[in-house]
């Protein structure tokens, strides 16, 4: 090897100036295929099951945001108390998803949703419905 070269990545090996300890280790980035390829093999030390046939999950937190999965992958281990909800994720809010989510809905989500519904100001004020008056033949 040429010497410039190999001063030159001495050089870069240190932290501070000349004088200064070299760094311990370079720190490797992990990537996500990475970390997905740690988790799937923990999961499959647990040996969790797939559950088919589940179309969509809804995962609603306090706020009133709701994390929907279309189509998830669900695997379950109930030995060791674990679930993985694995797949495409959405945050949407929770009047988006009314008409179909209402069924799903606990105690603590409905008391929310009425909490919202009563901060939306009522359109057109008070109407009084006019009486229909019957006419005689």
């Amino acid at each position: 090897m040429n010497q410039e070269k190999l001063a030159k990545l001495q050089a870069q090996v240190r932290i501070g100036g000349k004088g200064s300890a070299r760094r311990k280790k370079k720190v490797v980035h992990r990537t996500a295929t990475a970390d997905d390829k740690k988790l799937q093999s923990s999961l499959k030390k647990l040996a969790v099951n797939n559950i088919a046939g589940i179309e969509e999950v809804n995962m609603i937190k306090d706020d009133g945001t709701v994390i929907h999965f279309n189509n998830p992958k669900v695997q379950a281990s109930l030995s060791a108390n674990t679930f993985a909800i694995t797949g495409h994720a959405e945050n949407k809010q929770l009047t988006e998803m009314l008409p179909g989510i209402l069924s799903q809905l606990g105690a603590d989500s409905l008391t929310s949703l009425r909490k919202l519904a009563e901060q939306f100001p009522r359109q057109g004020g008070s109407h009084v419905l006019p009486s229909l008056a019957q006419g005689s033949p």
